[in-house]
């Protein structure tokens, strides 16, 4: 199944506000790569919500429930957003040193390119996501 990591600041939406509202429209992606991973997102499509700014990690799961679609609130066809709801929390944050120290991370663009808002991940990267959840933090 295609996966997502979209970035957000915490302060901004974060996936508290997710839960809390049940849903939402994913929009403010400007960055023309962001926008071509954006445009793929179909229904379905798990996408892992990451917080930037001073947490930097990985903080739940989210799933598409509308595919890209012009942004309603502007006047330019280029400019898509995603409809989402909230899947699960992780059960404990996964911060960028922890994708940064791990080999199956190292094609993630949250680690070559940390200012990409939206990009794709592998199976094996979700996989691998899932059993650092898994597992206790490194203090």
């Amino acid at each position: 199944m295609p996966t997502f990591l979209f970035k957000t600041e915490p302060s901004t939406y974060s996936f508290a506000d997710l839960v809390r509202d049940r849903h939402t429209t994913w929009d403010g992606v400007s960055n023309a790569l962001a926008l071509i991973h954006l445009r793929t997102a179909k229904k379905g499509d798990l996408v892992v919500i990451y917080h930037s700014g001073d947490d930097r990690a990985a903080i739940g799961i989210a799933r598409v429930t509308k595919a890209a679609y012009p942004d309603p609130k502007l006047e330019d066809p280029s400019r898509v957003v995603v409809d989402l709801e909230p899947v699960e929390k992780l059960a404990r944050p996964v911060s960028l040193a922890e994708f940064r120290g791990d080999a199956v991370f190292k094609s993630l663009e949250l680690v070559r390119n940390t200012r990409l808002s939206v990009m794709p991940m592998s199976d094996a990267q979700i996989a691998r996501l899932r059993a650092i959840v898994a597992r206790p933090a490194r203090a």
